[in-house]
């Protein structure tokens, strides 16, 4: 087994705690290892679990582990942990996965979960959507699409992605995230493979030849995936053809590095903005 019989990867480091008396990783570890990275699988695939989960109306439970091990890792050693899905049956999944330090193949395993209701934990068929999903990743293709256009068309979908994030996650008053300049942006919408709006953000007029990037939002469960990251580019773009010389925005401090790595630079002093420290940014187009 070789790393490049594998699409996704998980990078982690050994922790202290995890090493035993013969200095090496506890056997048990390694199941854990490979349960992380499956976290990481759903959200390189796009999916919030717990809600993807509830609307494809199952939920996934393991039936079966097994780790067979080649060599060992040890205290701060970085590891590569991959998956992938290797087969999907009726109603199992079938997950192959091995750990890698550099080339060194260290453990293997497999992992059979089966797709089942969760009031009665009886199997189920594997929803077409998500064996569809599953398929697409593996074979490299896109699991996600980008929308832009007016709030008629995404205003939905956008705002359960503001809400969810702003309201619910950070506290800002319901009647403090709309204003009328919805009606007149540009909005832009990241959907998964089963059709959940998980990212949003808009393009408004700020002045002559100066567009302004607000009310960027990324589900808590897709952050760091680099959604954020197309969102924000999808803007750009539509600033460029609409002529635009310059974008700025008001960034969260939380976020101003996220926007440095995207060519946006600080200007100004921070400030505080519905009780959040921001700073204003900008970029030249």
């Amino acid at each position: 087994m070789k790393q490049q019989d594998f699409r996704f990867f998980h990078r982690l480091r050994v922790r202290w705690a995890e090493v035993d008396m013969q200095k090496i990783v506890f056997n048990a570890h390694y199941l854990m290892y490979f349960d992380t990275a499956s976290t990481d699988y759903w959200r390189a695939l796009g999916l919030p679990f717990e809600e993807a989960m509830h609307q494809l109306g199952g939920d996934l439970y393991l039936k079966k582990a097994s780790v067979e091990y080649h060599g060992s890792a040890r205290f701060d050693d970085r590891l590569e942990v991959a998956l992938k899905c290797e087969r999907v049956g009726n109603s199992s999944l079938v997950f192959t996965g091995a750990i890698f330090r550099a080339d060194a193949l260290l453990v293997t395993g497999e992992l059979v979960y089966v797709f089942a209701d969760p009031a009665t934990q009886t199997s189920k068929a594997v929803p077409d959507a998500l064996r569809s999903l599953l398929s697409r990743f593996e074979a490299g293709q896109a699991v996600l699409s980008l929308k832009t256009g007016d709030w008629a068309a995404l205003g939905k979908d956008a705002a359960k992605v503001r809400t969810a994030v702003f309201v619910e996650e950070q506290g800002i008053l319901l009647e403090m995230e709309w204003d009328e300049a919805d009606g007149t942006a540009i909005h832009a919408v990241a959907y998964n493979g089963l059709g959940q709006g998980i990212a949003t953000g808009r393009l408004i007029r700020h002045a002559s030849g100066v567009g302004k990037i607000g009310r960027m939002a990324v589900h808590r469960a897709l952050r760091g995936s680099h959604t954020g990251q197309s969102i924000l580019e999808a803007l750009l773009d539509a600033a460029r053809q609409r002529g635009d010389a310059e974008v700025m925005l008001y960034a969260q401090c939380s976020a101003e590095g996220f926007y440095q790595r995207l060519g946006f630079a600080p200007r100004g002093e921070p400030f505080d903005e519905v009780g959040i420290p921001h700073i204003e940014m900008f970029r030249r187009l």
